[in-house]
């Protein structure tokens, strides 16, 4: 993790692509109802209500239509960078770009994002201004993929050029893991940050129809190094081979993973629990275990001296 945001994602090629995947999303987005299902979950935990709430990256209103259903959500306001998924969204609707907020300090109870984040190419920056668009105390849930997510596709993809063409460019995205996003999330300020993985398994009747289902999804190959000439017809072949041949699910299918890490922050603020200063405890760890206290034969230092 550096302070320079790299681009590592061509958004505006995203942007594009995501364009032309909007009119036909709805039969393509099992990913982000799994994904919004899982923070309305974890969200049903959380004992409060919300006045206001953002949905960042909102897609074309997945999220935004499972939240709108809880009584204790009052206004929902989607924010997209697509124009085209954006319309689809029901409610306050805002154009932005994730790592780039329209809004002001403090004015949100409530920010989710749902598989939005993880393709942003300053995500310490984009989580920075989340908390500070959240109201003290106010809540922050989302889902990014992880590094798990494809993995089939991207040894196919490897083993093939490397036999054809001597070498591997990235096909991929590089998504982070679960202790990438748990210090991003303190680094950015958030109070008592969690983060825990859910691995989904889909399978298809081949690497093209998961390779065709990407490119519906808008999700195909948006970074910033790949090759900019088309994939070789052999290789494409090749890597559908390997694919078969090394990741096959019953009914002569093939296997591929997604796995979701959700990401649960609270703004700092003052009714939350803070750890006790080091050396202020009043009580002895041996009477509260019911044991006697036994010393190691270690000779104390001046920093051991006054401690209980």
């Amino acid at each position: 993790m550096t302070d320079t945001p790299q681009t590592i994602f061509d958004r505006a090629l995203l942007a594009r692509r995501r364009a032309r995947a909007a009119r036909n999303i709805q039969a393509h987005d099992f990913l982000l109802r799994r994904a919004g299902e899982d923070i309305e979950l974890r969200l049903g935990a959380v004992l409060r209500e919300f006045p206001l709430a953002l949905n960042l990256g909102a897609h074309h209103g997945v999220l935004t239509r499972i939240l709108g259903k809880d009584t204790r959500i009052g206004q929902i306001v989607s924010a997209d960078p697509c124009a085209p998924l954006l319309r689809q969204c029901e409610g306050a609707r805002v154009r932005c770009e994730e790592d780039m907020l329209p809004f002001a300090n403090g004015s949100f109870d409530l920010a989710v994002s749902g598989l939005s984040l993880h393709l942003v190419n300053d995500l310490p920056g984009a989580l920075i201004q989340i908390r500070r668009a959240l109201r003290p105390d106010g809540l922050f849930l989302a889902a990014v993929l992880g590094g798990r997510t494809l993995i089939e596709l991207r040894e196919a993809l490897g083993v093939a050029e490397e036999e054809i063409d001597g070498g591997v460019s990235p096909r991929v995205a590089p998504f982070g893991d679960v202790r990438d996003y748990g210090a991003l999330l303190q680094r950015a300020g958030f109070a008592l940050p969690v983060t825990d993985a859910d691995v989904v398994e889909v399978t298809y009747a081949s690497a093209f129809d998961l390779m065709h289902e990407l490119r519906a999804m808008g999700a195909s190959n948006m970074l910033t190094a790949r090759r900019k000439r088309p994939l070789k017809r052999g290789v494409l072949m090749r890597a559908g081979e390997v694919y078969g041949e090394r990741f096959p699910a019953p009914g002569a299918r093939i296997s591929a993973t997604f796995e979701i890490i959700h990401l649960t922050g609270w703004a700092p603020g003052p009714s939350q629990p803070k750890p006790l200063r080091p050396g202020s405890a009043t009580a002895r760890l041996a009477d509260a275990l019911g044991t006697q206290e036994r010393s190691t034969g270690e000779k104390a230092g001046p920093a051991d001296k006054n401690r209980p």
